[in-house]
């Protein structure tokens, strides 16, 4: 059973966070760590329930060798507090979403996903942008931004977790 567990958000979840999610798989899986970290994603709205990624999101990510086939998208609950022990949102809406329904008792981290960029291009960008309204150009600056900042969050993870949890491969 995996001992930390992660959650990503977006508004649908068919765009940005499940691009995270697969991002961030690979690189737990990447790193040995699929045993140790859990990693899921849920959006903060319903009008995409059930479905598949974005298709846009899904051929850039093929591009770089992330498969999102098997995600589908949920809505984020109450009870995904207690659940995991990061949820990453995506922009600042988001964000403010999940602190209107966040328990008062959740003991993990609710974050932005580009509070962990530690690219300088990115320095000033506090949000993944939604790609969904735009054309196919914003899919492969959204991935960029994503890979950069889930790098440095499994960093963040893997020290901020007791070593007996969680030990680089």
């Amino acid at each position: 059973m995996p001992k930390v567990s992660v959650l990503f958000v977006c508004l649908g979840n068919i765009c940005r966070s499940p691009t995270a999610h697969a991002v961030f798989q690979a690189l737990v899986d990447r790193h040995g760590l699929s045993s140790d970290i859990y990693v899921d994603g849920a959006g903060t709205g319903d009008w995409h329930l059930g479905h598949a990624p974005d298709s846009r999101s899904c051929a850039e990510a093929a591009k770089r060798g992330y498969d999102m086939s098997l995600l589908r998208s949920r809505l984020v609950t109450v009870e995904d507090f207690y659940q995991f022990d990061y949820v990453i949102a995506m922009d600042k809406s988001n964000l403010s979403n999940l602190q209107a329904i966040c328990p008062v008792d959740f003991s993990g981290q609710l974050r932005l996903l580009m509070d962990f960029s530690t690219d300088p291009l990115f320095s000033s960008i506090s949000e993944v942008p939604d790609p969904y309204y735009g054309g196919h150009d914003g899919f492969p600056l959204v991935l960029d931004m994503i890979e950069d900042a889930a790098t440095s969050f499994l960093r963040y993870v893997m020290a901020s977790e007791p070593m007996s949890l969680i030990q680089e491969q």
